[in-house]
């Protein structure tokens, strides 16, 4: 065996492999794990093998110079220039043939020390981190990376992560199989995803198999991921199938769309789950072994060809096996016999919130059923009553955390969004600019309470009026100035809706004194008394004709604002301007 091993790293007789890792934002590569396998057709093709023999025979450091020196040659034959990650056993450090610098003085022709990353495989404990530290650091200190490999599973846990501080951290399958079916899971990852964004760390998820599986490490935060869906290992270097790559892209984008729309607004299909449905027809024992070998999986949508006629719940089909003869009735026979034939079932565009309610109104023996979500009159998925609740309940926190606290109006993260979306909308709007004038004097003079009843006032009066038109936005960019967003409507019918029902009632902020005399006695900054006219509205719209982008749209609509407040200054009442007025004049 040590002649044969001798033999094998002397040669380089290496069968090396490349599995891609790729970017969760728009499915790019950002690097290949070098997987090193003993010569084909051989006793030691088998990594662990091979490896486990090498420590055995006392020949692990020149295997692991040996194989990280094939493995460079083989990527840079391919002409490469990502990232490279290569495995490295914690017992290398107990070997006396380690020298520091030995690595690099190997390599530094080959290539560049920041694009390799040295991927810590934990099949033994680590028992002395004093000493494997300072290993660590001599890494650290020649410019290449670290990545802990495995996390959540053996021996790669905390205490590792603690003491290495690695560059990048790599989530053990164990943890990303079905954790799109169990929520303990992705309780655990989105700790580790709060970690690594507190902590500068990169995630990479491993062991992706299923698209429900690679949605759910993308809604999690999980930024890099690997596995068998999306590539399998390879002696060539291979890149993203273009209908995965569509998948995230598309999946983030629904995302980001998602960030700031309220679940009254958001689609249910957006979070459905890609579970396979069965025919209808399906035998109730082939049924018994799917639940068996799948304790997460409580329900399975069943189907006419591509049409959802029911559902059979593992409650409901264990509850009929368990009464007296129930197997012998029922478990040779389909599973039509026994399914649930009225289940819930809606269009992948339907509204969350809508979903929720009917969810609320059903037999309380159904509450907790699989939601069954249809796409263009055929079977799409199902949605879990928790995982419903749960994405509800994180779009209602982001919306109250994105907005205004005095209004409940979206704020400015959220008016930017909805603008860059009407904008790849590629559809005609106006963006409309509501402020008020000679507010500042009111608010010094009547006290911010009196102030605040004015801005609530005002919201009031365009949310009642906005909120008419189909698809219309209202935000609070704070203080006194809000922005609206609207289709091809009659803006201007509108905007003087608003002057008119917001001069008839400001009045009733004041006092009768300064009613009577039709102004405020006020001081200036200086100290000066100064008379100070009632407050009025200035109202400036833009459309975006020949405007593709957010920061021309916002500076063309400021210019028009700044024009119509000069005009209210001037005459003393509201004012609607619009830009062709600008124009024109």
């Amino acid at each position: 065996m040590k002649q044969l091993l001798r033999e094998i790293i002397e040669n380089k007789h290496f069968t090396t492999l490349f599995q891609p890792i790729f970017s969760l934002s728009n499915g790019a590569v950002v690097g290949y794990e070098a997987l090193t396998r003993g010569p084909e057709e051989s006793v030691l093709y088998n990594p662990e093998k091979l490896f486990e023999s090498a420590k055995n025979e006392n020949l692990l450091w020149e295997m692991e110079l040996s194989t990280r020196s094939s493995a460079i040659e083989k990527f840079l034959s391919l002409q490469s220039d990502k990232i490279l990650f290569l495995n490295v056993d914690p017992d290398i450090i107990k070997d006396e043939k380690f020298v520091k610098g030995s690595t690099k003085h190997l390599f530094e022709n080959m290539i560049k020390q920041s694009n390799i990353v040295f991927e810590i495989t934990e099949k033994t404990a680590i028992k002395d981190y004093i000493e494997f530290k300072k290993i660590i650091e001599n890494y650290k200190t020649q410019g290449y990376k670290i990545a802990i490999d495995d996390v959540g599973a053996g021996y790669s846990g905390l205490t590792t992560i603690s003491e290495v501080r690695p560059n990048y951290i790599k989530i053990d399958m164990f943890l990303i199989r079905d954790i799109d079916k169990d929520n303990f899971k992705k309780s655990i990852v989105r700790a580790l995803v709060e970690l690594a964004n507190n902590s500068n760390l990169k995630l990479i998820a491993e062991g992706i198999e299923t698209l429900d599986e690679l949605k759910t490490v993308i809604e999690l935060g999980i930024p890099m991921a690997q596995g068998f869906l999306l590539g399998k290992p390879s002696k060539e270097l291979l890149v993203l199938d273009d209908r995965l790559k569509n998948f995230i892209q598309e999946t983030k984008l629904s995302l980001e769309k998602m960030k700031f729309t309220s679940a009254f607004k958001s689609q249910i299909g957006i979070i459905a789950r890609r579970d396979n449905g069965l025919q209808y027809s399906t035998l109730s024992k082939d049924i018994e072994k799917i639940f068996l070998g799948n304790i997460r999986l409580h329900g399975i949508a069943l189907l006419d060809e591509k049409k959802t006629v029911g559902l059979i719940t593992r409650r409901e089909f264990f509850t009929q096996l368990g009464t007296q003869f129930g197997r012998e009735l029922y478990l040779s026979k389909s599973i039509e016999k026994i399914m649930d034939k009225d289940p819930l079932v809606f269009d992948y565009s339907t509204p969350i919130e809508q979903v929720i309610k009917k969810i609320a109104n059903r037999e309380e023996n159904k509450l907790y059923d699989y939601v069954i979500v249809e796409k263009d009159e055929s079977y799409f998925g199902v949605v879990p009553v928790m995982s419903l609740l749960e994405k509800s309940m994180e779009l209602e926190l982001n919306i109250v955390k994105y907005s205004n606290p005095l209004t409940g109006l979206p704020g400015n993260l959220i008016i930017e969004e909805k603008i860059r979306e009407f904008l790849d909308k590629e559809v005609s709007f106006s963006l409309i600019y509501f402020d008020l004038n000679s507010f500042k004097s009111f608010n010094d003079y009547y006290s911010f309470e009196r102030g605040d009843r004015v801005i609530k006032y005002t919201a009031n009066i365009l949310g009642r009026h906005i909120g008419f038109y189909k698809d219309a936005f209202l935000g609070h960019v704070g203080g006194d100035d809000f922005i609206a967003v609207l289709g091809s409507y009659e803006i201007e019918k509108l905007c003087s809706n608003i002057i008119e029902e917001f001069d008839f009632n400001i009045k009733k902020f004041y006092n009768e004194e300064d009613i009577e005399r039709g102004y405020m006695i006020s001081t200036d900054r200086d100290g000066t008394e100064k008379q100070f006219p009632m407050i009025s509205i200035s109202i400036a719209s833009v459309n975006n004709k020949k405007i593709t982008n957010y920061e021309n749209i916002t500076e063309r609509v400021t210019t028009v604002k700044k024009i119509c407040k000069e005009l209210c200054k001037k005459f003393k009442k509201s004012y609607f301007l619009t830009e062709e007025e600008v124009l024109i004049k």
